[in-house]
């Protein structure tokens, strides 16, 4: 399992950690309208899923504005931001910052998306900051847990790596 620290201090991950190769797992979150959402909702598309604490904090903040920023450049690549924000919160966020390239999508209900992909924090019941990259068949292509949650991920290699996936 990834080791990663919260203010240098270790966490524990729930869930299982997914490698590139892998099958993506299917999640169940809440999209901003309530509605629930899966990864089969965005079937045929390339994804590029970012995992984040919580939206309204500076790093994740920053992270969300530039994968939103880079969206559009990447044909047939849909960007996911996932955390355990309210839907609430995060409308209201990405009205506030102009964020409409990307989808914001709550795990807070039932954690599922942290608990198929490892990302649950068992202390802070957030999720960890990581990136994935899932191909148009739901096959895993690139995998970063950020080893600091409170670090900023790989960006280039994370957007080689969603224009590179087919």
């Amino acid at each position: 399992m990834a080791s990663v620290t919260f203010k240098q201090e270790p966490v524990t991950l729930l869930g299982d950690e997914v490698k590139v190769g892998d099958t993506a797992p299917n999640f169940k979150v809440l999209s901003n309208n309530l509605e629930t959402v899966t990864l089969d909702d965005y079937e045929g598309k390339v994804k590029l899923i970012s995992a984040v604490p919580s939206i309204d904090t500076g790093v994740c903040s920053e992270e969300t504005i530039r994968f939103n920023k880079e969206a559009d450049s990447i044909p047939n690549v849909q960007v996911l931001t996932i955390s355990m924000d309210l839907p609430f919160a995060q409308t209201r966020w990405c009205a506030a910052n102009d964020v409409k390239n990307l989808d914001t999508l709550s795990d807070h209900n039932l954690a599922d998306f942290g608990k198929n992909y490892g990302t649950l924090i068992e202390e802070l019941r957030l999720l960890t900051r990581a990136v994935f990259v899932v191909d148009s068949n739901n096959k895993i292509t690139y995998v970063e847990y950020v080893d600091e949650v409170t670090n900023h991920p790989d960006y280039e290699s994370a957007l080689e790596a969603a224009k590179a996936a087919k």
